[in-house]
């Protein structure tokens, strides 16, 4: 039995869960359709601001019918009552007598009220009905529970008799046995003894009548709702039908399909919606050709230009290398201008070839040329290319990797040049401190980071890093000579892997450039292995400046560095510094 008990408690207990679980369910998915649908959210308020306006309509109308026919029930009984009260005074003027006597003159009085009522009964007495006659010889001094009396006297509630006992008139509403009354009760004064009078009138009728107003009010109030349900439905369908047409003209026009257009239907509001519409898409397409024109026509004129200017260059580059080679036989002044004149050079077919590669990603005729392979001789190759100008201005670069191969399909070339571009930036931020690479991985993602603690970044500055030709401090020696292009197109190019490059940076603490890529490409990428921001350097209690962040890891890693990274090592450190 207990077992049974048991199971039984659990079948219920699961039966709950379900059920609570459907509406949970249910109430979920109101909530989704009231947050994507106009139509129901209008149709729903209408229907619930009806249903107020209908309840209070419904209950005021019901109180005043109500309060009305209790108003005529009692003037009609205070009418009735005149009469009757005085056929009782008539029967029993003089001595009533005691107990039995007086028992038999009550009885008397009582059928002659109900005879005489009946037979002269007229028009403005006939609103009262049919009423309950009683007669009663109740003392105030005396318990009227034993009090002689001709009719259903039980009826009469005890507070009531109290009063009319002290010769006051009285009217109440009781309900006995089911049945509500309307009761009014005076004092006969003709007899010797007191006696009392009460008149019961039933209220079947007006009960009858006001339950009749209430299941009319109901219906009446539910046929309404659903009429105006109906009828908000259908008005809010012609609104919302046309504003809808729009949002997907809107989502087809955004998509690509600048020829979408609205049909103008009529001379109303929603055909100047839709003709406002069909002007601004056929505006903003002028305006996206004139852009696409001026795009071409910028790309292909830096296009031309690098090329034109490849074959000038050429022949300085002869003319520079000549001389160059011939410094030692000039003047101090004129062997240093050679110099210039080569580093210049430089410089200027840096910039050439990074406007060809702008010009050829931006013409879209880039691809990517990805292969599986381990991609930390990639960052060490990068290292490696920047270590002289790392050496050049003091600056260590530390490079944390793990000890085990990670693979991944990336392009080499393109990878390792966005790398050699963030080292030389954060070198050339640096201020001298060391700069470190870090490289993690998981399921998805390979990603690079490269942090500085130089200069920093102010706010707002980690979205400009990388437009073209952007210098956070154009007053600034810069020790690699870029071009002001390198960030831009190493965002292109993790672009064109399916990944991103971020930035992160503050004032007087640092900067760190984070690179993202799928491990394969075409693979959705969301989260990167490696956090940002990372943690701040620490900060000497002494003098105040920052301690190279040896022993707390630079960055955030969803809790640390991936497993089985390596120390890091320092590249470039000058002979003259210790490095920690």
């Amino acid at each position: 039995m207990r077992h049974r008990l048991a199971r039984l408690g659990r079948s219920a207990v699961e039966l709950a869960g379900r059920v609570a679980g459907y509406g949970r369910s249910r109430a979920h998915a109101v909530g989704e359709l009231w947050k994507r649908s106009l139509q129901f959210r209008v149709t729903v308020s209408t229907l619930a601001l009806s249903s107020a306006v209908v309840f209070v309509l419904g209950m005021v109308l019901q109180n005043q019918i109500t309060d009305r026919l209790l108003d005529n029930k009692e003037r009609a009984a205070m009418a009735q009552l005149r009469v009757v009260v005085y056929t009782a005074e008539s029967e029993l003027v003089g001595d009533a007598g005691q107990d039995d006597a007086l028992r038999n003159r009550l009885g008397n009085a009582l059928k002659k009220i109900t005879s005489s009522s009946v037979a002269t009964q007229d028009a403005q007495n006939s609103a009262a009905g049919a009423f309950e006659p009683v007669l009663a010889a109740g003392d105030p001094e005396v318990s009227s529970e034993n009090a002689i009396h001709a009719g259903p006297y039980e009826k009469v509630p005890a507070g009531m008799r109290n009063f009319v006992e002290n010769n006051q008139r009285t009217t109440q509403i009781h309900t006995v046995s089911g049945v509500t009354y309307f009761m009014v009760g005076e004092p006969v004064t003709t007899a010797t003894r007191p006696i009392q009078l009460y008149l019961l009138f039933p209220l079947t009728t007006e009960q009858n009548t006001v339950t009749t107003v209430q299941n009319t009010l109901l219906v009446g109030g539910l046929v309404l709702l659903l009429l105006l349900a109906a009828i908000t439905n259908i008005v809010t369908r012609q609104v919302v039908r046309p504003v809808r047409r729009a949002a997907e003209a809107a989502e087809t026009f955004a998509g690509g399909d600048l020829d979408r257009r609205l049909d103008v239907v009529g001379e109303d509001d929603l055909a100047k919606l839709a003709t406002s519409y069909n002007e601004m898409a056929a505006s903003i397409q002028d305006q996206i050709r004139q852009l696409e024109e001026f795009g071409q026509l910028q790309r292909r004129f830096t296009s031309d230009v690098s090329h034109e200017l490849r074959t000038p260059l050429t022949t300085v580059r002869m003319a520079a290398d000549v001389l160059h080679a011939s410094r030692e036989q000039f003047p101090a002044g004129l062997a240093r201008s050679t110099e210039l004149l080569v580093d210049e050079l430089d410089r200027f077919e840096t910039l050439l070839r990074d406007l060809l590669e702008i010009s050829k990603l931006d013409a879209g005729v880039e691809e990517l040329s990805a292969e599986h392979i381990d991609v930390r001789p990639i960052a060490e190759r990068a290292v490696e290319q920047v270590s002289v100008i790392a050496g050049t201005a003091g600056s260590a670069i530390e490079f944390d990797a793990p000890q085990e191969p990670v693979n991944g399909e990336v392009d080499a070339r393109r990878v390792e040049r966005i790398l050699r571009n963030l080292l030389a930036n954060a070198i050339d931020h640096s201020e001298g401190r060391p700069v470190r690479l870090l490289l993690a991985a998981d399921e998805h993602a390979v990603a690079f980071a490269v942090r500085d603690y130089g200069v920093g970044l102010r706010p707002g500055e980690a979205e400009l890093v990388f437009n073209r030709f952007w210098r956070a401090d154009p007053s600034r020696n810069r020790r690699t000579g870029g071009t002001g292009l390198g960030l831009a197109i190493s965002q292109e190019d993790a672009r064109l892997h399916g990944g991103w490059l971020e930035a992160w940076g503050e004032p007087g603490i640092g900067s760190c450039f984070r690179l993202t890529l799928p491990r394969r490409v075409g693979e959705p990428v969301e989260q990167s292995p490696i956090g940002l921001p990372p943690d701040p350097p620490s900060v000497s209690p002494h003098d105040g400046t920052r301690e190279s962040p040896e022993t707390t890891s630079p960055f955030g890693h969803d809790g640390g560095v991936s497993e089985g990274a390596q120390p890091a090592t320092p590249v470039g450190a000058p002979e003259r510094e210790e490095v920690r």
